[in-house]
C-alpha cells in the first residue's frame, strides 16, 4: 500500500474510483475475504441453530433458557470476542478463523429464536394432517414443518447476513484482511482529517456486498418454497 496520496489532503470521496484503480488487487482480495467471513458463519450458525431452535420449539420448558442464553451471546462486544478467540480456540491473533468463529456465535444468537418461532408458526392442523398421513416425527419435521418455516427463517438469515457484513469490518481494526482495512487506511493516511477515498470505497463495497448477499438469501428462499409462487398465481 503506497502513501503517495498524503500530498493530497482530504481529497473528494469521489476519488475512490482512482483509489480502487491504484489498489485493485488489494481491494479485490479484501472483498473476497469479507464475503467469505460474512457468509460462512451464517451457514455454520444456521446448522447449529436448527437443532437448538427445534429443541426450543419441541420442549417448551427449553425455550426460555435457550433463547435467553443465546440472546446474551449477542451482547458480547465484537472487539472483545475477536481478541479473545485465539486463547479460546488456539489460533493466531490475525487468523481470519477467529472472526469466522466469533460471527458464528453471533449468528446462533440471532437464529435460534427465529428457527423456534418459525416452527411454531406452522399451523397445528397441517402438522396433524402430516401425522395422519403416516409421516414419522422426523419426516414431518423435514418434509412439512421446516419447509413451511423457511420464510420466517430466511428473514432471520437476511438480518444475520447484513449484520455480519457490518461486524466483519470491525475486524479490520485488529489487522484481519477484509474491507475494514480501507477504513483503517483512510485514517492512517489522514493529514488534516480522514483520507476519504478508501473510506468511501469501503462504505460503498460493504453496502453493495450486503445487498448482494441479501438478494441471494431472498432468491434461495423463493426457490425452496415453490408452492408460495403457485398460491400467488392461483
Amino acid at each position: 500500500m503506497t502513501t503517495n496520496h498524503l500530498a493530497d489532503s482530504n481529497p473528494s470521496p469521489l476519488k475512490m474510483f482512482d483509489y480502487f484503480s491504484d489498489h485493485q488487487h488489494d481491494v479485490l482480495s479484501w472483498l473476497w475475504y469479507h464475503t467469505w467471513l460474512s457468509t460462512v458463519p451464517v451457514v455454520l450458525g444456521l446448522l447449529v441453530s436448527l437443532p437448538l431452535g427445534w429443541l426450543a420449539h419441541r420442549h417448551r420448558w427449553a425455550y426460555p433458557p435457550l433463547i435467553t442464553l443465546t440472546g446474551l451471546l449477542y451482547t458480547i462486544p465484537s472487539i472483545a470476542l475477536f481478541v479473545s478467540m485465539p486463547s479460546l480456540i488456539g489460533t493466531q491473533i490475525l487468523d481470519p478463523v477467529n472472526v469466522a468463529v466469533a460471527l458464528t456465535v453471533y449468528t446462533v444468537a440471532l437464529l435460534v429464536r427465529v428457527v423456534a418461532d418459525g416452527l411454531a408458526a406452522v399451523p397445528d392442523d397441517v402438522a396433524q394432517a402430516a401425522t395422519a398421513m403416516g409421516l414419522t416425527r422426523r419426516q414431518r419435521l423435514l418434509k412439512v414443518e421446516l419447509p413451511l418455516a423457511v420464510p420466517v427463517i430466511a428473514s432471520g438469515v437476511r438480518v444475520a447476513v447484513v449484520a455480519n457484513v457490518s461486524l466483519v469490518a470491525v475486524a479490520g481494526t485488529i489487522g484481519v484482511p477484509e474491507l475494514g482495512q480501507l477504513f483503517t487506511t483512510g485514517f492512517q493516511l489522514s493529514v488534516d482529517g480522514p483520507y476519504y477515498p478508501p473510506i468511501a470505497l469501503g462504505i460503498v463495497l460493504c453496502v453493495l456486498l450486503a445487498c448482494a448477499l441479501d438478494l441471494l438469501v431472498v432468491l434461495a428462499s423463493r426457490l425452496s418454497t415453490p408452492w408460495r409462487r403457485a398460491v400467488k398465481s392461483a
